[in-house]
């Protein structure tokens, strides 16, 4: 996390009376982090979050909206039984919850969605999450021109897609916060992990780059990078790897017999770790001052490899950066 006492990012925003402000929300956000004190508190803040069906997305819907934010939980293919479970639930618990369509491989329907939203919120959009993500997985080779641009629409494009539909806005306003969803696997490489590991490379290097020159606009990215947790995104994973199977030549087949084997198999059923920790690690971050959030928050209970990864590349950026005319921005966002 970069250290409260860092001013950079500050003097390109309002001065001294933007940091007075923030302080009740940093010292809680304090508290939250050390695990006590209250819950951080969303009142008044919209955020609109892909990928709500199910999984971090599901979860960080009902979660930010009982800390009182405004939600726009969206999914694609509506109407679909996801969605009126949603409506009903916030309904009978009184949670500011819209639930619409968003299909992050269309651009009429993200551009659609996000001027929706934005009328719905009186104005820019508070915090987007780009949750919204798939998996396919095996052998580089196997992976054929469809798989590949799924992949890469989804969970590289699909994020772009949103963010330079909500910028106009946040720019404008001057206040933001993006949080997109990476992983592990986002710094880390996993045989037979197909292109996982290459789009949220690729979104890790557009965030990094987008804090950056978001900097002077008053902005702040952040990538969250979750490890292994049971959601359906492997459940989801099997049917697209399945999918892919069925494509592949009888010598690819046999050219990685076991690893192709091995595509479709796990459920995510022999995981026992919370998914709740990404929805509360959002919206304690969230809760901070900004500048002061980090770029990247590694969750997972036990396993956290990336941690190394991302300090030695914070520290080579600001080695190599830091002394140049992007140094401002760069310090502002790593230090």
């Amino acid at each position: 996390m970069r250290k409260s006492t860092n001013m950079n990012r500050r003097k390109f925003l309002a001065g001294t009376a933007l940091l007075t402000a923030a302080l009740p929300a940093a010292q809680a956000a304090a508290k939250v982090a050390q695990g006590s004190g209250p819950d951080p508190d969303l009142t008044g803040k919209s955020i609109l979050i892909t990928g709500c069906s199910s999984g971090f997305g599901r979860l960080g819907a009902e979660h930010y909206a009982r800390l009182g934010a405004k939600v726009f939980a969206t999914m694609r293919n509506l109407p679909r039984v996801e969605a009126e479970e949603l409506r009903a639930l916030a309904a009978r618990d009184g949670l500011d919850i819209t639930v619409l369509e968003l299909d992050v491989l269309s651009d009429e329907s993200v551009q659609q969605a996000v001027a929706g939203v934005q009328e719905a919120a009186g104005g820019a959009i508070d915090i987007l999450v780009n949750n919204a993500g798939i998996g396919i997985t095996g052998p580089v080779e196997v992976q054929d021109a469809e798989a590949t641009r799924l992949a890469f629409e989804t969970n590289v494009f699909g994020p772009q897609r949103v963010w330079q539909a909500v910028l106009p806005g946040m720019r404008a306003a001057k206040t933001g916060q993006i949080f997109n969803i990476s992983s592990q696997l986002g710094r880390l490489i996993v045989p037979s992990a197909g292109h996982y590991s290459a789009t949220k490379f690729a979104l890790e290097a557009m965030s990094e780059q987008l804090a950056y020159e978001l900097v002077p606009h008053g902005i702040d990215v952040t990538v969250i990078q979750p490890g292994g947790y049971p959601t359906k995104i492997w459940v989801n994973r099997n049917r697209y790897n399945e999918e892919l199977k069925a494509r592949l030549s009888d010598e690819l087949r046999e050219g990685y017999a076991q690893l192709v084997a091995q595509m479709g198999t796990e459920d995510g059923t022999g995981r026992n770790t919370d998914p709740m920790d990404i929805p509360r690690a959002i919206a304690e971050i969230a809760t901070m001052p900004a500048g002061d959030r980090p770029l990247r928050r590694a969750v997972h209970p036990h396993r956290r490899p990336q941690e190394g990864i991302n300090k030695v590349m914070a520290d080579t950026q600001l080695a190599w950066l830091g002394g140049s005319g992007y140094g401002p921005w760069v310090k502002a966002v790593l230090t």
